[in-house]
């Protein structure tokens, strides 16, 4: 059994910051790919930001320069720090990794609200 525990969600005003943390647990060997992506009311989930194991990073065109996705290894956790919030990163947001497990498996966070207002 593993599981993503999410943390750091809220309600924030347009220009502000929150930050985001997602720690891993359970029974794995290690954890390869780390990311967070978010799901709007009647939008489809989409990627935000990821992380690989060795610190290379990719970020979705509307949240680059604004958001920094960062891990820490020893603990298994993965942080999104979101800066210069607008109303439209309103979403809720998902943790994922990839895990070895065996094989590999991705496994999901249950999800944290980030609210931003105008």
């Amino acid at each position: 059994q593993v599981q993503l525990v999410e943390s750091g969600g809220g309600l924030v005003q347009a220009g502000g910051s929150l930050r985001l943390s997602c720690a891993a647990s359970g029974n794995f060997f290690s954890i390869n790919d780390m990311g967070w992506y978010r799901q709007a009311p009647g939008n489809q989930r989409d990627l935000v930001a990821g992380i690989t194991r060795d610190g290379s990073t990719n970020y979705a065109d509307s949240v680059k320069g604004r958001f920094t996705i960062s891990r820490d290894n020893a603990k298994n956790t993965v942080y999104l720090q979101m800066n210069n919030l607008k109303p439209e990163d309103t979403a809720v947001y998902y943790c994922s990794a990839r895990m070895v497990r065996g094989g590999i498996v991705r496994v999901w966070g249950q999800g944290t609200l980030v609210t931003v207002s105008s």
